[in-house]
């Protein structure tokens, strides 16, 4: 039997630093630790895993997921706690530089919604909220992700956007832009808890949950090929690009949620392949 440290390394997991050799626990952590980041990791089973005190969902097998907010602090405690263990260990968290982006010519009635307007937004809202509370124990986050659709990266995580000048929230998915009817596939396996067609902000709109509270959203979409409670397979036919609910023109935005933190997906991505060439 080959110890875990061996194990884990079969896998591409980096065995995370500890303070001393005597208490350091069994632990592997693949991520960077970056403002947006998400974070996929092992540790022995039976032990506990916290971030900053709050404690997460962990595998049969010890494997976890977490994600770092777009404003996340400079530190982060992860914590392993077991029977006669209790390790902690800070990290420092990378900052990013979000880009300021201004989209002219949307119609007013998108930017200042009326009161019947943000009624619906708000009932909405709140559908959105509840499809992303599922607790589900799949490990469907720990597959190697892939980008839903190559194309020209038009909007980015983080970014400040002002609607005909006006400031709105930050930006919190990359957006793809693609002809309308481009096939948008799943990044990874998991289960559909949201399929809207018709959302006032975002349109045709999908949620995927990967486990552990870890999902996917795509808005924006023309068509969906998908209905809730229907388990998908990494690659499956997801929907369709289109240019519904407050946008501009056809592309994709695709969001990524852990618990109630907004994460970055390129941080499970990397760059966007050369899509021209393929």
């Amino acid at each position: 039997m080959y110890p875990l440290r061996i194990i884990l390394a079969a896998f591409g997991l980096i065995w995370a630093g500890c303070t001393t050799a005597a208490d350091a626990p069994p632990l592997s952590i693949k991520g960077e630790w970056i403002q947006g980041g998400i974070l996929r990791g092992q540790v022995a089973p039976g032990h506990e895993v916290r971030v900053n005190d709050e404690v997460i969902d962990v595998g049969p097998d010890g494997e976890f997921v977490f994600g770092l907010g777009r404003d996340e602090p400079e530190t982060v405690t992860l914590a392993v706690i077991g029977q006669s263990l209790d390790w902690h260990k800070t990290y420092e968290v990378a900052r990013k530089t979000y880009n300021i982006q201004r989209v002219e010519g949307v119609p007013q009635q998108t930017v200042n919604p009326s009161e019947a307007q943000r009624k619906r937004t708000q009932k909405e809202a709140e559908k959105v909220w509840l499809a992303r509370q599922t607790q589900r124990s799949s490990l469907d986050y720990m597959q190697t992700f892939q980008w839903p659709l190559l194309g020209p990266i038009s909007g980015v995580y983080g970014s400040q956007r002002f609607y005909n000048g006006e400031p709105r929230r930050p930006h919190y998915g990359v957006d793809i832009a693609r002809p309308t009817g481009t096939k948008v596939v799943a990044p990874a396996a998991g289960l559909v808890t949201l399929a809207e067609p018709d959302l006032f902000y975002s349109g045709g709109t999908l949620i995927i949950d990967h486990g552990h509270r870890l999902s996917s959203t795509f808005l924006h979409l023309s068509k969906l090929h998908v209905e809730v409670g229907q388990e998908v397979e990494q690659g499956a036919l997801l929907g369709e690009v289109g240019a519904s609910g407050r946008a501009t023109g056809p592309h994709l935005d695709w969001r990524m949620n852990w618990r109630d933190r907004r994460v970055d997906p390129t941080t499970l991505v990397g760059p966007m392949p050369d899509w021209q060439a393929q």
